[in-house]
């Protein structure tokens, strides 16, 4: 039988098989000796031990398409950020640093501010004009209202999507909103794992329907970009391609040196004065990170 996993707890998988439901697997010591690990979002083969406790065996790890090291997920299509149009604050800072993971993992990421009715219009088209203008999809919903789901439903049609963002933004309601039998099911493998399922500690797939996954993981309130150096920080903006043309220097930062294509665009207003200086931030404090 074949299935995807769903959740993995203290050497435990939840495995979701199409036609029978959610099964409680165990890894085959194979995959240790191999030092493979499995995946939430893995297809798999799995062996039935008892089908009427929903037990079973892992037996193989399918093909996988790709795999993101933060969340350690498999076979994701695309990623949504959420984050609060007020309340908390959207820190943009905080988006960035997420927005470059998922660019240096080349993950297609959609953008949505949850809570558009606590901010006017005038807001809402700053926010939408910042990442719209370099590239990204934005979109403005309001779980508290109901408003905006469909459109986040026809942008998660048929993909496994990564669903992230900081904790208070409202993330589990516009998951709840956008699958009601995806928080049953929560509740019933919570109920058999004796976890809460209000808050997120682990990363969790649930099925929306058929070829329609979204990742739940957990909350942030910081990001760090482990791995970068500050000299590839550039190619994770990606509003910056076309203006790097213009550089007079091979290898330019985009921050001191002369005739540098970015930093007149962002000059003439051509790039987000947010991003920009975002952007020298994380330069900064990608510079003064220690090396050991």
């Amino acid at each position: 039988m074949q299935g995807k996993i769903i959740k993995g707890i203290a050497g435990f998988y939840y495995v979701h098989a199409k036609e029978s439901g959610v099964y409680e697997c165990k890894a085959k010591g194979i995959f240790r000796k191999e030092k493979i690990k499995p995946l939430v979002g893995d297809d798999v083969e799995l062996e039935i031990l008892d089908s009427m406790e929903k037990t079973g065996n892992i037996t193989e790890i399918l093909t996988r398409k790709n795999t993101l090291a933060r969340p350690a997920v498999a076979n994701i299509d695309q990623a949504l950020v959420i984050f609060a149009a007020d309340k908390p604050k959207p820190n943009l800072n905080l988006l960035d640093r997420f927005l470059i993971m998922m660019e240096r993992q080349q993950v297609e990421t959609i953008i949505c501010f949850n809570k558009l009715d606590l901010v006017n219009q005038v807001e809402l088209n700053k926010l939408r004009e910042i990442y719209e203008g370099c590239g990204y999809q934005v979109l403005f919903t309001s779980a508290e209202r109901q408003e905006g789901v469909q459109e986040i439903r026809k942008v998660l049609y048929q993909k496994t999507t990564t669903v992230a963002g900081p904790s208070g933004v409202g993330k589990s309601s516009l998951i709840n909103l956008l699958s009601p039998e995806a928080d049953m099911e929560t509740g019933n493998l919570s109920e058999k794992i004796h976890r809460g399922k209000h808050t997120t500690r682990h990363s969790q797939l649930l099925c929306m329907e058929e070829q329609t996954y979204i990742m739940d993981t957990p909350g942030f309130s910081s990001l760090y970009l482990l791995g970068i150096e500050k000299e590839e920080l550039k190619h994770y903006f990606r509003e910056f391609n076309a203006f790097e043309p213009f550089c007079r220097f091979q290898g330019c930062s985009h921050i001191h040196e002369p005739d540098c294509g970015v930093k007149e665009a962002f000059a003439e207003g051509k790039i987000s004065s947010v991003r920009y200086e975002n952007y020298i931030m994380l330069y900064d404090e990608l510079k003064n990170v220690k090396k050991y």
